[in-house]
């Protein structure tokens, strides 16, 4: 059996900030009972988007750190995402892309893990992922 998270527990767990200190104990209770039980913590890609979108808009956590914090979870016995090839394809994606935001490599890694050719998009950074196009 696997607990999904939602965005604010994955981002209490994260950050571990003063502003909500009852969540970020509940949120390391949470951590340390799954342990201890052997329950997995589920990562959505939907909860990875948000948090990145919470992480890097409230917190200004960069590019390389942002990266890191997932590598960390992805390696990490007790932790599991929805799609772990997708969310490494995003990663690899949004190293060698700068120009490409965290959510333009996640939906572009989903999608062609989902089968599709073409990425069609209006902004310029993710139109430069690869088979992505800039629609006009």
């Amino acid at each position: 059996m696997s607990i999904a998270l939602d965005t604010n527990v994955l981002v209490r767990i994260l950050v571990q900030d003063r502003s909500a200190p009852d969540q970020c104990a509940a949120a390391r209770r949470l951590v340390a009972d799954a342990t201890a039980t052997g329950e997995t913590l589920l990562v959505t890609l939907c909860a990875l988007l948000e948090t990145e979108w919470v992480l890097r808009s409230r917190y200004q956590v960069g590019r390389a750190a942002m990266t890191a914090a997932w590598i960390a979870m992805l390696e990490t016995p007790g932790i599991e995402f929805e799609h772990d090839a997708t969310v490494e394809e995003a990663l690899f994606l949004f190293d060698q892309f700068p120009a490409a935001d965290f959510a333009d490599c996640l939906l572009h890694a989903r999608a062609l893990h989902l089968g599709s050719s073409r990425f069609v998009t209006f902004d310029a950074g993710a139109a430069r992922l690869p088979h992505a196009e800039l629609l006009r």
